[in-house]
């Protein structure tokens, strides 16, 4: 590649907030949904152990940070994912799905009543594609705005209350709970000095954290402040997929596509009980009939025998016959094996169920299991 080529690349490729701030800190920078981003910093097994032991510092700003608003928010957005949206009160949030008309999976993502409207943070590889689907099928008197001056960060493991704690964050109002009493799924606006912070108890890792959305203009300040405390480091992409494949979570454009629907990717929780009786929501029919009958083939949990890393893209078979596919897969540092997630019959799914991947022309023997491979460790309300 030329040095011209070199440049045509950097500049087709979005620069994040922190762009700088990850380079100083050695972090080997790669292409990730449009946007140069880190992929480790000291290495990818020393940076995953980290996380479940102390606290990792994530740039996730790439993603689409959304506040929908207008009247009837809750109920325009319902149209158009499966969750009982309505019914979220201010502060509290829940993970659903955004739907095509068959009930393929346009995108996962996370909606928060905000208690002025919802705050909803969707995928950065898709993000303008849901802002389009958004604009298409709502209505004119639903306000969508993207937050494109704030960036977000994750800050994730069992030490991430203690930083939080540490630099003196604190509610911005009188009637919202201190950040250390927050639980999974909830959230509120906060201070950090004149600074303020959008903060949720939530994350990507299965383990407990906090997502922090955040001015571009003060990310560098909060980053080096978290980074400056003894249980926080920077922390890379790498690190990231593999703790979230240890917690059985699915990464869309890879687990998830607008081919399968909520039942086949093994996500029915998020399709709430009023949803299931009414309907009402895109795919109803295929997706409820998958629910009553089962679906054809279901996203599972896969061990794999030896130390041969089983990757995405790898065909499964049962005997002789191709089954289905890996869509995630890796080395698992807190296992201390290869593990993996993909797609079989549903026939096929049940947890001890032997099958066997294809990796360089080899049949690899796996093992079906039930997920997360790790427990999660959400800090969640007492009796929930």
């Amino acid at each position: 590649m030329s040095e011209s080529e070199d440049v045509i690349e950097e500049v087709a490729t979005e620069v994040l907030p922190l762009d700088a701030w990850h380079r100083a800190k050695g972090a080997r920078m790669v292409e990730f949904a449009g946007y140069w981003m880190p992929i480790q910093y000291e290495g990818i097994m020393a940076e995953h152990l980290w996380v479940r032991e102390n606290a990792g510092l994530f740039d996730v700003s790439h993603m689409g940070q959304l506040v929908l608003s207008g009247d009837g928010v809750a109920d325009a957005i319902e149209a158009l994912v499966p969750g009982d949206i309505a019914a979220l009160k201010p502060g509290r949030m829940r993970y659903s799905m955004l739907l095509a008309d068959d009930g393929g999976i346009l995108d996962d993502l996370m909606i928060t009543n905000t208690g002025r409207g919802l705050y909803v943070v969707v995928n950065g590889a898709v993000k303008w594609d849901d802002i389009a689907h958004l604009r298409e099928h709502l209505s004119d008197s639903i306000d969508i705005n993207l937050l494109d001056e704030d960036g977000l960060l994750a800050l994730q493991g069992p030490r991430a209350v203690d930083a939080l704690v540490a630099l003196g964050i604190r509610p911005e109002f009188d009637d919202i709970l201190p950040v250390d009493q927050l639980v999974f799924m909830q959230a509120g606006p906060y201070k950090w000095g004149d600074i303020r912070l959008g903060i949720s108890r939530s994350g990507y890792t299965g383990e407990d954290g906090f997502e922090i959305s955040v001015a571009a203009e003060h990310i560098v300040a909060l980053a080096d402040a978290l980074c400056a405390l003894d249980m926080v480091k920077p922390i890379g992409l790498g690190a990231r997929d593999s703790l979230r494949l240890e917690a059985g979570l699915p990464l869309y454009g890879h687990d998830l596509d607008e081919d399968i629907d909520p039942v086949e990717g093994d996500l029915a929780f998020a399709i709430s009980k009023r949803r299931r009786e009414e309907g009402g929501f895109p795919g109803a029919p295929r997706i409820l009939g998958h629910m009553a009958d089962g679906a054809p083939r279901k996203r599972v949990g896969l061990l794999v025998d030896g130390k041969m890393p089983v990757r995405e893209g790898a065909k499964l078979f049962d005997g002789n016959t191709e089954i289905g596919v890996v869509t995630s897969g890796g080395f698992a540092p807190s296992v201390g094996a290869p593990i993996a997630m993909g797609y079989v019959p549903t026939g096929l799914s049940a947890p001890g169920t032997a099958v066997a991947a294809e990796v360089r022309g080899k049949r690899v023997a796996c093992t079906v299991t039930a997920m997360p491979f790790i427990p999660h460790r959400y800090v969640r309300k007492q009796g929930a």
